[in-house]
C-alpha cells in the first residue's frame, strides 16, 4: 500500500518567545515519517503545493496576521477543492478570531469575563487594570493593559477588554481529536512558557472537556489555556484551535511519545475518513 503523503505548514524561523517552534516541528515531523511521506513548507507556499499531498497538516505556523493573504486564499481553495487540513478549516474559537470569547461570556461559561469596545462595559466586574486587545489578535500582539480611568478614552472598536485578573498560574490543556493528552502549567505568571507537567483533577478535566465540545473541530490538535482565578477555579483564557504550540519539550518522554502515537492514529483516521 502506498504510503499517505502530508504537507506539513510550518513557519521555522518565527521568533516566538520563549518557544522554539523550528526545534518542536523538526523533531515532530521525524517521528512522523515512519508513517508518512511528509514534506515541510511555509504558510506562504502552501496553497501552490497542497494538490500534491493527501492532507496538509498545519503545524507551528505563527500568527496569521503576518500572512493574512495568503491564510484567506489557502483556506478558500482548500475549502475549494475539499482539500483535508488537519486541524479541520472549521474551528470557532482561535481559527475564527477573539469573537468567541464574547460569545461564551454571554452564554455564561467560565471564561475571563470579556466586553468589546462598543458594548458592554458596564456589564464587566469592576477591576483597577484591564487588558485590552485585537478581536484579531495573536502571540500577544497589540495587548495592552490600561486603568479603569483610561476605558473611556478608547476609541478603537475593534479591540475587546476585560478585566486584569491577578490568577495563581495558568494551565493549558491539550487534545488530540477530542481525546485529552496532557496538561502543562507555568507556576509562575510572569514567565508564561516556562512550563511543568500538571496532573488535572477530574473537575479540570470537565472544565477543559466543555470547551471542546462546545467547539466545531472534529479533526485536530486544540489546546484550553486556562488561569487559576483568585477564588480557586478555572477561568478560560484562550481555545487555540489552529496552530497550538504544543511544548512537547516540557513533556517527560513517555509522555511524548505517547502524544506522537496519539497523532499518528488520529491522521491515519483522517485520511481514512469518508
Amino acid at each position: 500500500m502506498p504510503r499517505a503523503r502530508l504537507l506539513y505548514v510550518t513557519d521555522l524561523a518565527y521568533p516566538a518567545r520563549g518557544r522554539r517552534y523550528g526545534d518542536e516541528d523538526i523533531e515532530l515531523t521525524s517521528r512522523l515519517r515512519a508513517d508518512f511521506d511528509l514534506a515541510l513548507c511555509h504558510p506562504r507556499d502552501a496553497t501552490a503545493l497542497m494538490d500534491a499531498f493527501d492532507a496538509v497538516v498545519v503545524r507551528n505556523s505563527g500568527p496569521v496576521l503576518a500572512y493574512r493573504d495568503a491564510y484567506d486564499a489557502f483556506r478558500a481553495h482548500a475549502l475549494r477543492t475539499g482539500a483535508r487540513v488537519y486541524n479541520q478549516l472549521t474551528g470557532r474559537a482561535d481559527m475564527a478570531g477573539k469573537q468567541y470569547l464574547l460569545d461564551l461570556t454571554a452564554a455564561g461559561f467560565p471564561v475571563i469575563p470579556t466586553a468589546d469596545r462598543a458594548a458592554g462595559l458596564e456589564l464587566l466586574p469592576r477591576a483597577e487594570r484591564y487588558v485590552v486587545k485585537p478581536k484579531l489578535g495573536a502571540d500577544s500582539i497589540g495587548l495592552r493593559i490600561v486603568t479603569a480611568g483610561e476605558l473611556p478614552g478608547l476609541t478603537d472598536d475593534g479591540v475587546l477588554v476585560q478585566p486584569h485578573i491577578d490568577f495563581a498560574y495558568e494551565v493549558s490543556f491539550y487534545f488530540v481529536d477530542h481525546d485529552f493528552q496532557y496538561a502543562l502549567y507555568a507556576p509562575d505568571p510572569e514567565r508564561r512558557w516556562a512550563l511543568q507537567p500538571y496532573e488535572p483533577t477530574g473537575a479540570d478535566l470537565d472544565f477543559a472537556r466543555r470547551f471542546i465540545e462546545w467547539n466545531t473541530v472534529g479533526h485536530g490538535i486544540q489546546r484550553v489555556d486556562a488561569c487559576r482565578a483568585p477564588g480557586g477555579g478555572l477561568l478560560l483564557v484562550e481555545l487555540e484551535d489552529l496552530n497550538p504550540y504544543l511544548s512537547l519539550d516540557a513533556l517527560p518522554a513517555d509522555r511524548r511519545d505517547a502524544f506522537v502515537d496519539a497523532l499518528k492514529a488520529a491522521l491515519h483516521r483522517f485520511l481514512g475518513a469518508d
